[in-house]
């Protein structure tokens, strides 16, 4: 889950805050060095990191803090408010032009993930914004570069314009008039990369650049690469003046330098981040519902965007009525996984539930392989079973597994995932969340109108 060395030392540190009730400024300046020390392991830039705690500092000492009957509660909020702006503040996205074809030129380093992600923001347009992209491939040098856009776009349903390894530029230039022939908008144009910076790169960067024209040109940055990543975006801003960045891999064991500092460091906005390997999992980045995520608040907004797209509203009417029984059951269990399989793994959904301790359901993922074995050890139970799993003891796992062909481990994994299930389902209906997500706007679940 990304972020989560950073949010588990941030979250110690409010912890400690609010066990003191009353705050006095050598709290607040304690606080402070603990914040310090926890964004300066996270790879966050040291002078970023200076300027942001010097911020905070000032604002948690004054008056209305130190004399408020929450100060804890007002230091979280300033540092929320403070690293939301250090992200950039609002939402920033791709502009399209207002003559067709929009085009947006990738770069990068190699291994960064450029074409890939080049696919997924193509399949992101198509989803979520009616367009018709093109994919062109002039990335003419890495082998078998253009055959990987090629089996990204296939299996994302985008066409891709190649022309094999011939001269990118002329192949970037052939690319938009064929987009203007068939009517494709926007024209995502995926360049080399290099395993360095090197002069030869940035020339040809630059030629692609005043031959297309490009109304975006977006840097893709690897966020498991920490203060390098900062490195390598300014170069290239400082080469190409590029319009945005695409944060990739923050599923992995990212530290959250690159996050936080390429903003700052840059002055130019993270447009896209890459949130796992699926084509399907890149997001807008917003950043007051990422700072919420690193500092253990939740993504409500995220969470009903994902459920919206992933939850069977007529299923979900019929969970309602489970719900006000107060009963919900392993052969409900088995269909919620079928429809929660999209949204990513159990901790990450938690995650962007307000209060849920995600990293206690750490590995509890939804694992589409799994179906069928999860779906023959509920079927190997009793109706009293499937009801009331807390009966489930030593002996009717052992009958259950041999029923299904199973391990007595494969059974305590079910019921791990199905009491972490419960907890979700009870945050879902409590009076309490329902009222948080209406704020975003219309629940995507019934029970919560």
């Amino acid at each position: 889950m990304a972020f989560e060395g950073l949010t588990e030392k941030l979250s110690a540190a409010f912890k400690r805050l609010r066990g003191k009730g009353r705050l006095t400024e050598a709290d607040i300046k304690e606080a402070m060095r603990e914040i310090r020390l926890t964004l300066l392991e996270a790879d966050v830039s040291y002078k970023v990191v200076k300027d942001f705690v010097a911020r905070v500092s000032e604002r948690s000492v004054g008056q209305d803090v130190l004399e408020s009957l929450t100060p804890a509660q007002m230091v979280v909020k300033i540092v929320n408010e403070e690293m939301t702006a250090l992200m950039g503040g609002t939402v920033s996205r791709v502009e399209f032009s207002s003559k067709p074809p929009t085009v947006i030129m990738l770069c990068g380093l190699q291994g960064a993930g450029k074409t890939t992600n080049g696919a997924k923001m193509a399949a992101y347009f198509k989803k979520y914004n009616s367009k018709r992209p093109l994919l062109v491939a002039c990335d003419v040098y890495r082998p078998a570069a253009i055959q990987q856009l090629q089996i990204v776009g296939e299996q994302t349903g985008i066409p891709v314009f190649e022309q094999g390894q011939g001269d990118p530029i002329a192949i970037a230039k052939a690319g938009i008039a064929h987009a203007r022939d068939y009517g494709n908008d926007p024209v995502i144009i995926d360049t080399a990369g290099r395993l360095s910076i090197d002069e030869e790169l940035m020339d040809e960067l630059r030629r692609i650049k005043v031959a297309v024209s490009p109304k975006e040109i977006i840097l893709t940055v690897d966020a498991m690469t920490g203060q390098d990543a900062v490195n390598t975006a300014k170069a290239f801003d400082e080469a190409l003046d590029i319009s945005g960045v695409m944060l990739t891999k923050l599923d992995g064991d990212a530290r959250g330098g690159a996050a936080l500092s390429v903003r700052s460091v840059t002055g130019k906005p993270i447009k896209f981040a890459g949130i796992g390997e699926k084509l399907d999992q890149i997001e807008q980045f917003h950043p007051d519902r990422m700072a919420g995520r690193i500092l253990g608040m939740g993504d409500v907004l995220t969470l009903i965007e994902k459920a919206e797209q992933s939850i069977d509203e007529k299923k979900a009417a019929e969970l309602e009525q489970k719900l006000r029984q107060n009963r919900f059951t392993l052969t409900d269990f088995l269909e919620q996984m079928a429809q929660l399989k999209n949204m990513g793994s159990i901790a990450d959904i938690a995650g962007m539930i307000p209060g849920m301790d995600a990293t206690a359901l750490k590995g509890a993922t939804i694992d589409e392989k799994a179906m069928p074995r999860m779906e023959a050890i509920i079927l190997s139970m009793t109706p009293q079973e499937r009801e009331r799993p807390e009966i489930i003891q030593s002996s009717r796992k052992r009958r259950i597994a041999a029923g299904c062909g199973q391990k007595v481990e494969d059974i305590n994994r079910l019921l791990k995932q199905f009491t972490a299930m419960q907890q979700m389902v009870k945050q879902f209906s409590s009076p309490k969340m329902a009222k948080r997500m209406k704020k975003g706007g219309k629940s995507p679940f019934p029970f919560m109108q």
